[in-house]
């Protein structure tokens, strides 16, 4: 049996999300069909996080066991040729027996992004948060400042959460601008539910003037969300990249420094 791991790129809009679901499309089912062709065997993934309905993935991994013998390149090719055209493999490696696509994994990054403009774009519309007011990123970042280190992130966790502690430990969090485009990327050992959309949500507010950058620091030694506080929308946020210790041979890339 040989450990497979694979990268993962995908526009999430016409997805439940990642996990498979009974009644649902999802991204785990059509790229499990697609691998099991390839293999001529079934075929089953484990991923390094499930992302939501309407989420995107520049770089999700994930990992399967196979009897089958492909080169990377075959099993690259291959599974591309059998995926829908918003899905796609990035990258093809064979990995030890031990590595774990969730468990290995050291950080996670997301990033949100965000169209600060006037204007509609018709080629971004499901793939960032459209923002006519504009936005002062210098306290968008002063806010997000309180977000580093770790903490109990009960204010910034939905409802439906099930992880069993909300302690989590924020690496970075980084507040840019080029052009019309905000980019919100955000670095962590691994997220609760939302985490990420409630947190750009309280940002973005801070940077249309309407709580001040303390906001941040306050919800946190609260506990709780303000009743004001909006999740933003999924479909501006992608799962950027997810980093593993240099000893599986994983591609690496430093896009979101």
């Amino acid at each position: 049996m040989t450990r497979i791991a694979v990268g993962i790129e995908y526009d999430g809009a016409a997805y439940s999300g990642w996990q498979q679901q009974a009644a649902a499309h999802s991204i785990q089912a059509a790229l499990e069909q697609a691998l099991s062709r390839i293999a001529d065997h079934k075929v089953e993934t484990i991923c390094a996080g499930r992302t939501d309905a309407g989420v995107h993935a520049r770089e999700q991994v994930a990992h399967f066991d196979t009897q089958a013998r492909r080169t990377s390149l075959a099993w690259l090719l291959g599974t591309n040729t059998e995926l829908p055209d918003d899905i796609s493999l990035s990258w093809v490696r064979t990995v030890p027996e031990h590595f774990h696509a969730r468990y290995s994994a050291l950080t996670r990054s997301y990033r949100y992004l965000i169209l600060n403009r006037a204007a509609r774009s018709a080629l971004q519309a499901r793939r960032a948060l459209l923002v006519h007011q504009p936005l002062d990123i210098e306290a968008m970042q002063a806010g997000a400042q309180w977000l580093l280190g770790e903490h109990d992130f009960s204010a910034f966790r939905s409802s439906e959460c099930q992880s069993h502690s909300p302690m989590r430990r924020l690496d970075s969090v980084r507040v840019s601008r080029n052009g019309a485009w905000v980019a919100i990327d955000v670095t962590a050992n691994s997220f609760l539910h939302h985490m990420v959309r409630i947190i750009a949500g309280l940002l973005i507010m801070i940077g249309q003037g309407r709580v001040p950058p303390e906001r941040v620091r306050d919800q946190l030694q609260l506990r709780q969300r303000g009743s004001s506080t909006a999740t933003a929308p999924a479909h501006g946020l992608y799962l950027w990249q997810v980093d593993y210790p240099p000893q599986f041979g994983l591609p690496m890339d430093s896009a979101i420094i």
